[in-house]
């Protein structure tokens, strides 16, 4: 089989982590929010929320971009969260 074709080992989404970084009052967050919620509560990945205010590290990254999504520590996604995109990311 062609290694263009052939898929990798499917990850299972229990083992991942989803980290948000936003802001208080920041509408783009709150639906990020609800996206990263569903997503991970139905297929059973851990999330975290990390305020960027709070952190002088990611306003530096990631100031301009926030909401930003992250699986397992890498960028995945910002300003708006496509459930389908992010379920994708989680189960390989």
């Amino acid at each position: 089989m062609s290694p263009l074709l052939r898929r990798g080992p499917r990850t299972n989404p229990a083992d991942r982590t989803v980290t948000l970084i936003g802001k208080p009052g920041c509408h783009l967050c709150d639906e990020a929010r609800t996206v990263v919620s569903q997503v991970c509560g139905d297929l059973g990945a851990s999330w975290e929320e990390k305020d960027i205010e709070q952190d002088a590290e990611l306003h530096r990254l990631y100031w301009e971009q926030i909401p930003v999504v992250l699986v397992d520590g890498a960028q995945h996604t910002f300003w708006r969260v496509d459930p389908a995109r992010l379920r994708r990311a989680l189960v390989g």
